[in-house]
């Protein structure tokens, strides 16, 4: 038997977001792998362990292993060095907590909102079994993205019939501007909070920390709600010390 890993979405903050398939998971597991990171450590450490102690069968027999994630550099000159610096170092942390697990058992990462989107997870995963140092077999479990939750909260769909839909970085937002021909543009990762700088006639949907009791949802013409997601924005960050936002750009139709 071979070592198993399996990799767990988890939804973007609310508990009942989790899948059947993901409590399914959950009790399958023997070891859960926590990546505790220098923003947010404790509530995103604290939900997690919340959804074991919900979750998970009482009687089951886990134990939880924890690495902290490298820290990045996001300011670097060499923006793609330190990037590829920072990876090669956490696939050296996975490789160690996949190597602690014995042969025939299960280990779990909870990973935030879906692991398909905006999540180096699997990537990382892939790269320690191309080192060939440790061997094992790997199954994704689905979950609810902070992006479907964003339009569930605000009631929207994502597009209208036959629009296409585009998922960027708010750092490729801030360089190059909505992009041309896309009616629908959703932005994640957004440190820059680069919906300040767009002269572009379009709605926003804007969420922040959704699924929690600290969610907070603006939505209208981007020209009159600049300045109250700024101020919501300013007080969240200020109060928990840390942000997670997420937002819809609607390119608004002619009459």
């Amino acid at each position: 038997m071979t070592r198993r890993i399996l990799v767990i979405g988890i939804g973007a903050g609310d508990p009942e977001h989790l899948t059947v398939a993901a409590v399914r998971a959950l009790n399958e597991t023997d070891v859960v792998f926590l990546v505790t990171k220098t923003e947010a450590t404790e509530e995103m450490r604290a939900f997690r362990l919340e959804l074991c102690r919900r979750f998970i069968e009482p009687g089951r027999t886990y134990r939880v292993a924890e690495v902290a994630d490298p820290e990045r550099d996001r300011t670097a000159p060499a923006y793609a060095q330190s990037v590829e610096d920072w990876r090669g170092e956490r696939i050296a942390r996975y490789e160690e907590l996949i190597a602690g697990l014995d042969e025939h058992e299960t280990g779990s990462f909870l990973v935030w909102g879906d692991p398909s989107l905006y999540d180096g997870t699997i990537l990382v995963l892939d790269a320690v079994l191309d080192r060939g140092l440790v061997a094992f077999e790997s199954e994704v479990i689905p979950g609810v993205s902070s992006v479907s939750a964003l339009a569930a909260r605000h009631r929207v769909p994502l597009n209208h019939a036959g629009e296409a839909i585009h998922i960027t970085p708010g750092r490729r937002l801030a360089s190059a501007g909505l992009p041309a021909g896309v009616e629908n543009v959703v932005v994640m990762l957004d440190s820059r909070q680069a919906w300040r700088d767009l002269d572009d006639d379009v709605d926003i949907y804007w969420g922040a920390f959704l699924g929690t009791p600290d969610e907070i949802l603006v939505s209208g013409r981007l020209a009159e709600v600049r300045a109250t997601i700024e101020q919501h924005r300013d007080q969240a960050r200020a109060r928990k010390g840390w942000m997670f936002d997420t937002y819809l750009l609607r390119r608004r139709r002619m009459p």
